[in-house]
C-alpha cells in the first residue's frame, strides 16, 4: 500500500474552502482505496502554514500512477494551482 500525503497553503488572497472544494474534485478518481481532503485544524504552532491536507491510500504505484494520469487530476491541478502558494508532497509505502 502507498500512503500519498499533500499538504497545501493557500494564497493570502483566495479562499480555503474553494480550494478545498477544488481538491476534492479528486475523488471522483477510481483508484485510491481511501481519499479525504482536509482543513488543518493547526493546532501545532509550528505548522501554521499548511491549510489543506489530502490524504489517499493506493494499492501500489502502478494505482497511484493511473490516479496521477487521469484527466481530472490534471484539470484539477490546472484549477487549484494559481490558488496555492505552497505544496508538499510524500509517498510512503506500507506493508500494513
Amino acid at each position: 500500500m502507498i500512503r500519498h500525503i499533500v499538504f497545501f497553503s493557500v494564497k493570502p488572497d483566495h479562499d480555503v474552502e474553494t480550494v478545498r472544494n477544488g481538491l476534492m474534485e479528486l475523488a471522483t478518481i477510481p483508484y485510491s482505496s481511501h481519499f479525504e481532503v482536509t482543513v488543518n485544524s493547526k493546532v501545532d504552532p509550528m505548522c501554521d502554514r499548511i491549510d489543506i491536507v489530502v490524504y489517499a491510500e493506493f494499492a501500489d504505484a502502478a494505482a497511484l500512477a493511473a490516479y496521477k494520469a487521469h484527466p481530472t487530476y490534471a484539470e484539477t491541478t490546472r484549477k487549484v494551482r494559481p490558488m496555492r502558494e505552497l505544496r508538499f508532497s510524500a509517498d510512503v509505502e506500507s506493508t500494513t
